[in-house]
């Protein structure tokens, strides 16, 4: 429980109370863990409870287990082979499959998110009867990219029989990840459809993150959410200078699950929520 939420537009902290005042349960260690290797805490891990206000369902649940990881001066291509023998080792599953999200898009659509007109992800959507979740005149492409993404691609994955790795997303879904060119330097691992990890490699410059922070709220405020507090003890550890590192986060319960071949969350927790 802290301050200072997400400002993230597709993450939501629960809330809670104490003594009258509002704070966060936080969504993952992530700003904490930041602020113990500005204080020079060297690499670390963490297993803790994260709690997210998000989908309720067969691969959600509000409050679950995530181990998050940060290596110091190691790019986020290392980590990935990390992660690849880590699920070998757990899940016994071939070598992860590789591939940028720039080329996930062109070899499922056709097209490609980084550049693509509007015109062209509309008749995406419309392609495969989603033209209708979105109005005429939407002008967010991440919008776009965002449902065709978890509507269109994600569903193909699980017909891939080992992990496969998802890097490079486009600048605009960086969130707290360093971005070269027009690509963020972050990544998510899926199998069997499952998303079982998301990664970065971490964003140092205090400046940029406050502006994101700022972006993040303006854009809420546009979608009619709540505008969120920024964690300034976040923003003061980043200024205090944070080590160039990459770090990632994995759901073990949704790991558990997989290795013991269950069907949903529900079947590994002791008191999933419905039982809570």
């Amino acid at each position: 429980m802290a301050h200072a939420g997400v400002t993230d537009v597709y993450l939501e902290n629960i809330e809670a109370t104490f003594r009258g005042k509002t704070y966060f349960l936080q969504t993952s260690p992530e700003y904490h863990m930041k602020r113990l290797l500005a204080a020079g805490s060297g690499p670390i891990f963490q297993l803790s409870r994260a709690f997210r206000d998000d989908e309720l369902g067969r691969w959600h649940n509000p409050e679950f287990t995530m181990l998050e990881w940060y290596k110091l001066g190691s790019d986020y291509h290392q980590l990935i082979h990390e992660i690849d023998g880590f699920l070998q080792a757990i899940l016994q599953t071939p070598p992860m499959r590789k591939i940028t999200y720039q080329q996930l898009f062109f070899d499922v659509l056709g097209l490609d998110p980084i550049n693509a007109p509007l015109v062209v992800m509309k008749q995406a959507l419309v392609n495969h009867q989603l033209g209708a979740v979105l109005d005429d005149d939407e002008q967010d492409r991440e919008q776009y990219l965002f449902l065709l993404m978890s509507h269109v691609i994600e569903p193909k994955l699980a017909s891939y029989a080992e992990p496969i790795v998802i890097y490079d997303y486009p600048a605009s879904q960086a969130a707290l990840a360093q971005i070269k060119g027009d690509v963020a330097e972050r990544f998510e691992v899926f199998y069997r459809g499952v998303e079982l990890a998301n990664g970065f490699h971490e964003l140092s410059d205090v400046d940029e993150q406050r502006m994101r922070f700022e972006q993040d709220n303006q854009k809420r405020q546009s979608m009619g959410l709540s505008k969120k507090p920024i964690d300034k003890y976040l923003l003061q550890a980043l200024e205090h200078g944070l080590p160039d590192c990459s770090g990632v986060a994995l759901g073990i319960d949704r790991l558990i699950s997989l290795a013991l071949g269950q069907e949903s969350l529900s079947t590994v927790l002791a008191f999933d929520f419905a039982n809570s």
